[in-house]
């Protein structure tokens, strides 16, 4: 078999900063690269929300400007929409693209965004739920998936057939764990239909992939400070990153032929047939830098991932 989806995914907060053009057109980019999809996150009245809060609204302009280039929403939270009326718009974005939507949602959101709508934490899994089932409903044409960590969401999913959209951090083994237990051998195509996400270091060395790697490292740990400066941790409070731990658990990394081992290996492993690539270190990374790991990714990697028969 072959991967049936190789998109994009990492482009939010501060990544998103700048000109407009530039941004949009690295998925114009992407889409002659050859990926097939770009996935956007939903951060609401937040100071660093950046430029593109909706990703509805960033959906409808890069549709417009791609022919087959699928958007998805990593994840709409669903709690902050009045369903029908989401179900509409999901359902005009797919008549306007000629059906390139697709649908993620989940529950959960900074609690500040809960605080200035005066929605109760209590009522996000109710609010939720409900309209997973308005969208099945009303609009069925547009692919759902869920993004989600907890036992109660996934068994949701699992439980209404929706394919699900696995975290890069925290990492999805505790979800596939979750997932296992809950379907304890039942037959069920839910994995295969679902997507990952993994960081992309790929150079045409091991020196120059080794140095890229260097330079992430304090930046991740500078990244992990301030959310947890966000939360009241003392600096000297925070753990610090195992990188040896991050390479396993949520990268891909090498030169090109190390990285289809390692994705054929993940395949393999989840049963997953859909990934979503995060070249930027989300945000870590400039967007020059993104740009030179997608085309040589593309061009040497993604072949090989398209051919039937690809190893299990």
């Amino acid at each position: 078999m072959s991967f049936q989806r190789i998109d994009l995914a990492g482009w939010s907060r501060e990544a998103t900063q700048g000109d407009t053009r530039a941004f949009l057109a690295i998925f114009e980019a992407a889409e002659r690269l050859g990926f097939d999809g770009a996935w956007f996150h939903e951060f609401r009245l937040l100071d660093d929300s950046g430029p593109y809060p909706s990703p509805l609204l960033l959906a409808a302009a890069l549709l417009a400007r791609t022919d087959r280039l699928r958007v998805g929403t990593s994840a709409l939270v669903m709690p902050l929409h009045q369903p029908l009326l989401l179900a509409e718009e999901l359902t005009q974005l797919a008549y306007q693209s000629g059906g390139r939507i697709d649908a993620g949602v989940g529950r959960g959101t900074d609690p500040q965004t809960l605080h200035l709508l005066q929605i109760s934490a209590a009522e996000t899994r109710q609010r939720f739920e409900r309209g997973c089932t308005v969208l099945q409903q009303q609009a069925p044409q547009v692919p759902l998936y869920v993004a989600g960590s907890t036992a109660d969401t996934l068994g949701f999913a699992i439980e209404r057939d929706i394919p699900l959209l696995l975290s890069l951090e925290p990492p999805e083994q505790a979800q596939l764990a979750h997932v296992n237990a809950i379907l304890t051998g039942q037959p069920s195509t839910l994995l295969a239909r679902s997507s990952l996400s993994r960081h992309i270091c790929i150079g045409a060395s091991a020196d120059a992939v080794q140095a890229m790697l260097e330079c992430l490292w304090p930046k991740f740990q500078e990244r992990r400070a301030f959310f947890a400066a966000r939360r009241g941790i003392a600096p000297d409070q925070v753990p610090r990153i195992d990188p040896q731990q991050m390479l396993r658990e949520q990268f891909i990394y090498g030169d090109p032929a190390q990285c289809h081992a390692q994705i054929v290996a993940l395949h393999a492993r989840s049963g997953i047939n859909a990934l979503r690539c995060v070249f930027n270190a989300n945000g870590l990374l400039d967007n020059r830098h993104a740009l030179a790991g997608m085309t040589l990714f593309a061009q040497e990697v993604m072949p090989a991932l398209r051919k039937p028969g690809l190893p299990r």
